[in-house]
C-alpha cells in the first residue's frame, strides 16, 4: 500500500502543478489584440434568394 500512496502523492503534486502553471498564465499574461482584415467573397455576401 506505501506505493500506491506514493504514486497518488506524487500524481496529485504533478497535477497541482500543472493547475498552478495554468493559473499563472490565466492571471498574468494579458493577450495582445490586433486588428485583422479579411476579405469576404462578393459570392458568399451577396447569396441569391
Amino acid at each position: 500500500m506505501p506505493t500506491l500512496f506514493r504514486f497518488l502523492a506524487i500524481l496529485g503534486i504533478i497535477a497541482g502543478l500543472i493547475y498552478a502553471g495554468l493559473y499563472a498564465l490565466a492571471t498574468m499574461v494579458e493577450p495582445g489584440s490586433r486588428e485583422i482584415t479579411v476579405t469576404v467573397p462578393y459570392d458568399r455576401f451577396h447569396k441569391q434568394r
